[in-house]
């Protein structure tokens, strides 16, 4: 019998997630989803899902349980889970901000528990999930929350929970930065006479073959730039423009803001 996971939210994340183990032949009778909000529950059930308004006894079939819910309503869902909850299963959080002792306590002091930080690509299964686990999880427990990441994406196990926040300021904010850059690349390639459609479709091309050019080479990013810089070029021009405007110190900065912002949120 394979293990159940239950997911407490059904939003997004959620969602990618499950689309990805059913895309690797996992069986719409392994999840169960608890769902609140009427409307999602609805578009949930007509996919053929298990879902609850609300925990119960249905709970002390998972294995594993996927705390999928906003951050500001997190403490009210585990006390609402709590007394379901297996003692032997594995707590898998996503929200950004809130730490294992915190978690912890909620759920009546649970102790496996793993601490994961998405991105949004991951509902194209090109995700990188940042992990931390409590010592109570075993090698059985970390490769079971791997193999449910491994269906959106990469994966990367930190040393520390407090690199989580680094992992957020990286990759979990970092599709962010990169749509900021693309729309910035959009814009200009409509000021220079091409079609909203035609712009939009040479920014992400650009970015979607630079992406997949660095990631089939294990060379310096700086490398891949020189390639492409001819002195007295056009992209020497360009790089130059952004290099006297600091946008790459600007973009370094970003990353750690927030990472700033992120431990300020753990902090409380």
């Amino acid at each position: 019998m394979r293990e159940k996971i239950a997911f407490i939210g059904g939003g997004n994340m959620a969602c990618a997630i499950i689309d990805g183990l059913l895309g690797q032949g996992r069986a719409l009778a392994d999840f169960l989803v608890v769902e609140p909000y009427a409307p999602a529950r609805d578009a949930l059930v007509a996919r053929g899902l298990a879902c609850r308004e609300a925990a119960g006894t249905e709970l002390a079939d998972a294995a594993l349980c996927v705390l999928a819910t906003k951050p500001q309503v997190l403490r009210e869902a585990c006390g609402q889970i709590r007394q379901y909850l297996p003692a032997g299963a594995t707590v898998v959080s996503i929200a950004a901000g809130v730490e294992l002792a915190s978690l912890s306590d909620w759920l009546g002091g649970h102790a496996r528990i793993v601490r994961a930080m998405p991105n949004t690509p991951a509902k194209v299964g090109l995700g990188m999930t940042g992990l931390y686990a409590t010592q109570a999880c075993g090698q059985a427990e970390r490769e079971q929350v791997d193999a449910l990441f491994a269906a959106v994406g990469e994966r990367i196990w930190t040393a520390s929970e407090a690199m989580i926040d680094a992992v957020t300021a990286v990759t979990g904010s970092g599709p962010g930065y990169v749509f900021h850059f693309m729309a910035a690349l959009e814009k200009g390639a409509e000021e220079l006479g091409f079609t909203p459609a035609e712009a939009r479709r040479l920014a992400v091309s650009a970015f979607r073959g630079a992406a997949a050019l660095a990631a089939s080479e294990d060379v310096p990013l700086t490398e891949l730039q020189d390639r492409v810089t001819s002195k007295g070029g056009t992209t020497h021009a360009a790089l130059s423009h952004m290099q006297a405007a600091g946008v790459g110190e600007a973009i370094t900065l970003a990353v750690h803001k927030a990472e700033q912002r992120a431990r300020e949120l753990s902090a409380g």
